[in-house]
Order: C-alpha cells, then structure tokens, then sequence
C-alpha cells in the first residue's frame, strides 16, 4: 500500500502497526483501530538471514523510514501496537524475539509487540480467530492449522526437504518429466519438453544453469504455469503432476485442521493463480480428506492478518494462541 493517506488521526493508543515481511520485501500499513488502515509504505528489499537466522538490523534499518513516513501519512504521533509477520520466524526467530521488541520500542515508541510466522499472518488474514486450517502456497507450501488452543504445521520444509505440492516443487516435476522426454525414458513429455526449451533454452545445458543459482526454488516455480498450462492442454503428464500436487496439499491441510467440530478450511497464495488445472483436483481432495470441515474463500493476505493481530492485540480480543515460535507478543512491562 502506496500513496496518500485515507484520513488524519490523533495520536492514539488504538493506533497500530502491520508488517509483512516476506521473500518480495517489506509491506508495511499503520492504522487506527476505529477506522482501520489510513497509510502504508513498502521496500522491495528481502530481509537478509544469517547465522542467528533473520536479520534483525537489517529489518529494523528497512522498516523504521517505512513506519515513521507512514505515521506522519496517517497523522499519528505514536502508535500503541504492532504485528509483525515474518518468513522464517517459526526456524529462524531467535534474533526477532531478542532484539526487534525493544527496537520498535526505542525508534518508533510502540509499547507492544506481536511477532508471527507467515504462515500465521496467512492464516489470520483467511480465517481471524477462527478454528480451521489454512493451506498457504506460492513458491514454498506450508499448512497451519489451530483449535484455537495450540498451532499444529505441516510441512513448509524448503524446496528440498518438503514444500511438497508448491511452485517449486510442480516446476521441479514438471521439468523432470521434460528431462525423461528429452532421454527416451518412460514417464516424459514432450510437451513439457518443448515448454522447458522455450523458456531456459537447451535442456542439456539446464543443470549448469540452475545448480549455481541461490534463487532456485523461484527459478523452479518459474516453471509451474507451463506445467498448468501443459495440463490444460490436455497432457497426461503434467495433469498427473497437479494432480499429485493437490494430493500433497490436502495430506497437509489434513495433518494440521482439528479433527472436532466444524472447522473452517481455506487456501491462500499466489500459486492458486495457476486455475482451473490445480483447484479443480484441490478441491476433490479436500472434500474427500476433510468431510467434517467446511471449505470458505480466504478472506485477505498475510498483511491483512497482521492488520487483524495488531488490531485484536491493541483491543485485548486476541484470539489466536500465543506461542513463542508462532505468534509472540512481548510488551514494554515484559512477556
């Protein structure tokens, strides 16, 4: 969100903060519990990790212009409350938890601090505070699930150990079909094959190009529209590569949504922008897996469930449970 504020507001403590911090950049939005998001700014700059896992300077250098042009935007002094979703948080947080509460303390004024994975953002912003599980996919594939009592995940393990069903992993299959065409081996596509070509050149050379990248899951995932598009062409193969897709995808939602009640299930993510090709096998998996839970659109994006974390945190109305390596609030009279 970019551009010239909504309203202008006192000072207050009803105003908020809600970061997105993901593979893209920074989105960051401040708002007013009363009238909902007024300013926002955003940075095309990924937060960098290192051996402490994700850079809390490098963070709070990016975000502390964004949020002091935002709030100026939106006509705050200070803010009361922030939420702050970021990738990696649930393996790689330690240094989040550590330093960026007291940060936004010192450089921004804000009492109190909500830091959650993604994949809870992207939860909150499909669901709020309701029990259910949310199944998250672009280049990556994570499912989070809560009873409102505890989190359970699935999956989101990297392109190399897990993220089963996600971009990379699609492109990865769809390109190892293209492979097996261009050997002689059973199981190929030509189709992919000639898609494969058209968008990296020779197959042969493919490996040396990829192998050396540090960018290849998104390289990977680059190659998933081909594949759905290969499968709505009518290519035994890539449909059966979305096919096995939805399957990895509803044996997440199903390890993670509660197995009591009518929970809700929703699907987020730009990966789902693929069509008819994935949701229609998706959705098949789903009722099948999950007969007892009802599947609903997702409501907004991973900032929009920042947005509802600060604004239920500035509220005292919370209702997701808090857990260190999912959602953590720390406040200026301590945890």
């Amino acid at each position: 969100m970019t551009g010239a504020p909504h309203g202008r507001a006192p000072a207050s403590a009803g105003g908020f903060l809600a970061v997105d911090s993901g593979g893209s950049g920074l989105r960051v939005v401040v708002g007013d519990v009363a009238r909902g998001p007024l300013a926002g700014r955003d940075s095309r700059v990924p937060v960098r990790t290192g051996d402490r896992g994700i850079d809390a300077g490098h963070l709070m250098e990016q975000l502390v212009p964004l949020v002091r042009a935002a709030i100026a935007d939106a006509g705050f002094e200070a803010l009361g409350t922030a939420a702050v979703g970021a990738a990696g948080f649930s393996t790689l947080g330690d240094a989040l938890r550590a330093e960026l509460p007291g940060a936004l303390r010192r450089e921004c004024r804000i009492r109190t601090v909500a830091l959650a994975a993604d994949a809870v953002t992207a939860y909150a912003g499909a669901l709020g505070s309701r029990s259910g599980a949310v199944v998250a996919a672009g280049t990556g594939l994570i499912a989070v699930g809560t009873d409102l009592t505890s989190w359970r995940r699935a999956d989101g393990w990297g392109h190399l150990l897990g993220d089963c069903g996600g971009g990379a992993w699609i492109g990865r299959a769809g390109l190892e079909a293209a492979l097996r065409a261009y050997d002689g081996r059973a199981g190929g596509s030509a189709r992919l094959l000639e898609c494969a070509e058209e968008l990296f050149g020779p197959v042969r050379e493919l490996p040396g190009k990829l192998y050396p990248r540090p960018d290849r899951p998104a390289v990977l995932a680059s190659f998933a529209p081909r594949v759905a598009d290969c499968a709505g062409e009518g290519d035994p193969v890539a449909v059966a590569v979305l096919h096995a897709a939805a399957r990895h995808m509803a044996d997440s939602a199903a390890a993670v949504c509660p197995a009591e009640g009518r929970p809700e299930v929703a699907i987020t993510g730009g990966l789902f922008k693929l069509g008819a090709a994935l949701l229609v096998p998706l959705e098949d998996e789903l009722a099948g897996r999950l007969p007892h839970a009802r599947r609903v659109a997702a409501e907004g994006d991973p900032l929009h469930g920042s947005v509802r974390i600060a604004t239920e945190l500035a509220t005292g109305a919370l209702g997701l449970p808090r857990d260190e390596k999912m959602l953590y609030v720390a406040s200026a009279q301590g945890d």
